[in-house]
């Protein structure tokens, strides 16, 4: 929870901002973050402060407190309107006061008031939350400590009450005037096995022999260039767990805080579908803000945004199955889309959505991602072809509840991957519209790839629907669960899945079990995870799971303060002040009432400076260029501005599809479009159906001529496609073993391709090939 706005005024004038504090404690998969911002008015003047700052999605904040001048003030947590008025009658009357809320829009951004801090003050502000953390393909635990909110984008319809309207001064990263600190504590009963970070930190120091818990700190020194991210690896964490908390009944004996609470973490074993999804809509909405023109991380060499987005639109359109339906539309201000509607797809149109993606610029303005949002869910749907729809955006947006809104309206008629693009993306907004319709989200910073994550999440999109998800409890008589978690419509192979109840009625005693089933069915067989736990509670102080499963029921209910249905309104105002959990309709209010007499003197405001990061300082709403020197270049050169004015006129409906033709590619021509890059020069030149041609293009990727390739044939009379396909796929096995993530699916419908067109002769040529080649790739992986 790092605040890189600072503490800033209504007037956003500077305020001395000293230091940022951060001790962070990891336990299994839950964090819990405790941030403390010490201020100090210098001045003599009083002074009346505002400041903003980025938190994620999940974080459910459920303490604030301030300290001024040793004496600690405790914040209430309130219904919004009624915390507005207390707080502006205590300014009114010269009383100090102190005001957090969540942002009116969007999920992930915080305000925050210090009403009359005295001259010669100092003022301890603490913020303290939870949250589950997220598990990444490799198995690592990821916890992202958000430092960076980058100026959003303000749509033509939204409101001008939101907190980051505020216009901030801006500084260089070195002319910061506060420091920034961060102590972690990682425990886990698996055992830690190696903590990364993308930040510089001291070594692991692990605290005992077993390695069950370990310390690391950030360096000094650190700048708001970045989110600090940690990668925890433990010794196993792919094990199912039931912990259940003791409830407060003496204290809350009507609320949601009387009962104890359980959290469910499932690892379902899904198997591998025996016939991958070959249908399905697939649609990849692209942003082409100014803001994409950036590097993806301010680390050196970093991708620019807009031709990582390119690759992984050429990777995602290479390894679409024959047969299913496409379209590509770009956004920023406007929007664009390659066809009038989505199109089948075969060599043709995706040779001319190829060509398009090649042409594709940062050059669209803002980020005005809900008008293409409502005209692809105007398109009427393809009998037999559900829509899956791919978002990539930098997530620099205010209205952020507007569009999951949107999405959400349309979430039984599609599912929706979305990828949030360099540092501050939004994650309220990529992982809000994904949660709502089904999909999973991901987010590229520093040296992720944005090309491995899009297929992954197309791999997921390709899988058998897996139907009938239901959870149910065996408990002991008298027991019983109420479910906090929204009803679970989705699951994915190696995707963990988190539930939250209730548990209402009589304790058994302490060596009683119960037992909670996942069941659920795919292709036709009926499946079931099991877990059984002890139902003896365990205090809390903090109420952990309480909170989280108050933050799961809040995510699924709270729409945000203008949005949220009137029928959830009340529970989400009832089950957030019940258990401490801040929300769109509350805020935490605390007056200082140590003071004994009235603040004297005429109130100021003052601002902190917030650092000038990758090009985010551009005028609003328009984004100016901002490419670093070092920023490397992709597989696409610069090509000429495409048309804009007239991209529908002469181009039929081509839903039927068209007849496939060979790609007119030279030799140089794949080289200046594609630079040195052999892998994705191999990739580009594959055919839609999976298979490649014979020519001086691939002969040139190989390191042979055309001659030597054509004499190497084993088979006589053999397709030279079929050829030249088996040789493709060795070199793929032999040269780009590492990013077989970014090329699987593609490689598959290649080796399909194989054993329909050359399924008698597959063995020899298989063999020729790695002899050719020189490779030492084991033939089994053409199934011989």
């Amino acid at each position: 929870m790092v605040l890189p706005g600072g503490l800033l005024t209504r007037k956003e004038e500077p305020v001395p901002l000293k230091s940022i504090c951060v001790t962070l404690s990891i336990r299994e998969f839950v964090a819990g973050v405790s941030a403390t911002l010490n201020y100090e008015n210098e001045e003599d003047v009083p002074l009346e402060t505002f400041f903003v700052f980025p938190m994620d999605d999940d974080s459910a904040v459920y303490s604030f407190e301030a300290v001024v001048d040793g004496k600690k003030i405790k914040a209430e947590l309130q219904e919004k309107r009624k915390a507005h008025s207390i707080y502006e009658s205590a300014i009114s009357n010269r009383r100090q006061a102190f005001l957090l809320e969540e942002d009116k829009y969007s999920r992930d951004v915080f305000c925050c008031n210090v009403g009359n801090l005295n001259p010669g003050s100092k003022v301890a502000l603490t913020l303290k939350s939870v949250q589950e953390l997220p598990l990444e393909a490799d198995g690592a635990l990821r916890y992202v400590l958000p430092a960076v909110l980058n100026p959003r984008y303000r749509g033509s319809g939204s409101f001008e009450d939101s907190c980051l309207d505020m216009k901030t001064p801006v500084v260089p990263l070195e002319d910061l005037p506060y420091t920034f600190s961060m102590l972690a504590t990682i425990s886990s009963q698996h055992g830690i096995e190696r903590i990364q970070s993308n930040c510089p930190f001291s070594p692991t120091e692990y605290l005992g022999e077993d390695k069950t818990s370990a310390q690391v700190s950030l360096t000094d020194g650190h700048k708001f260039d970045r989110d600090v991210e940690l990668l925890i690896y433990y010794s196993e964490v792919h094990t199912p767990t039931v912990a259940v908390e003791m409830g407060q009944p003496k204290d809350n004996p009507d609320g949601f805080m009387k009962d104890p609470s359980a959290m469910v973490c499932f690892y379902p074993n899904i198997p591998e579908a025996q016939s991958p999804v070959i249908c399905g809509e697939f649609v990849f909405l692209m942003d082409r803000s100014g803001s994409m023109q950036c590097p993806i991380s301010k680390q050196d060499k970093s991708q620019l945004r807009i031709e990582a987005a390119k690759e992984t639109l050429l990777l995602l359109l290479k390894s679409l199955p024959i047969g299913c339906y496409f379209n590509v539309y770009g956004f920023g201000s406007s929007y664009e889309a390659f066809f009038p509607n989505s199109v089948q797809y075969t060599q043709q149109t995706m040779e001319e959505a190829l060509r398009r993606v090649k042409l594709m610029q940062a050059d669209l303005g803002g980020t005005e991602i809900l008008t293409p949002l409502q005209i692809i869910y105007r398109e009427p749907s393809i009998a037999g072809h559900p829509l899956q729809l791919f978002v990539f955006t930098d997530g620099e947006v205010t209205d952020t509840f507007n569009i999951i809104n949107e999405v959400k309206r349309n979430r039984l008629r599609h599912r929706c991957f979305s990828f949030g693009i360099g540092e501050g993306a939004s994650t309220s907004l990529i992982k809000g519209i994904a949660r709502v319709a089904g999909g999973t989200s991901e987010f590229i910073t520093g040296k992720d790839r944005m090309q491995s994550k899009a297929l992954r999440a197309l791999k997921r999109a390709l899988q058998p629907a897996v139907e009938d998800i239901s959870v149910s409890w065996d408990l002991p008589r008298g027991l019983s669960a109420k479910m906090l978690s929204p009803e679970q419509t989705v699951l994915y192979k190696g995707q963990r899945l988190i539930v939250y109840a209730l548990l209402s009625g009589t304790m058994p005693p302490v060596e009683a079990t119960g037992e909670v089933y996942l069941k659920y069915t795919l292709q036709g067989k009926n499946l079931e995870n099991r877990v059984t736990f002890s139902l003896q509670p365990k205090p809390d102080d903090n109420f952990t799971i309480h909170r989280l499963a108050a933050k799961s029921f809040l995510r699924a209910k709270d729409m945000g303060f203008r949005d949220t249905p009137a029928k959830d309104k009340k529970d989400v105002l009832k089950i957030s002040i019940d258990c401490g959990v801040i929300s769109s309709q509350t805020a935490f209010i605390a007056v200082n009432k140590n003071l004994n007499k009235p603040v004297q003197g005429p109130l100021t405001r003052r601002d902190v400076p917030r650092p000038v990061l990758l090009g985010a300082a551009s005028v609003m709403p328009q984004y100016l260029g901002c490419a670093l020197p070092n920023a490397k270049s992709s597989y696409f050169s610069p090509a000429s501005q495409p048309t804009r004015t007239s991209r529908y006129e002469g181009m039929p409906d081509q839903r039927d599809g068209c007849k496939p033709c060979r790609p007119m590619v030279s030799k140089d021509l794949c080289a200046l479009v594609f630079g040195d890059n052999h892998l994705v020069q191999l990739i580009s030149l594959q055919n839609a159906d999976g298979s490649w041609y014979l020519d001086e293009n691939l002969a040139g990727i190989l390191g042979k001529s055309l001659e030597d390739l054509l004499a190497a044939v084993p088979v006589k009379d053999a397709n030279s496609s079929s050829w030249a396909t088996v040789l493709a796929v060795v070199w793929l096995h032999s040269n780009a073993k590492q990013m077989k993530g970014e090329w699987e699916l593609l490689e598959k419908k290649a080796r399909t391709w194989i054993h329909i067109h050359a399924a008698s002769i597959v063995q020899e040529l298989v063999k020729a090939a790695i002899v050719f080649t020189k490779s030492s790739v084991d033939p089994a992986i053409f199934g011989l």
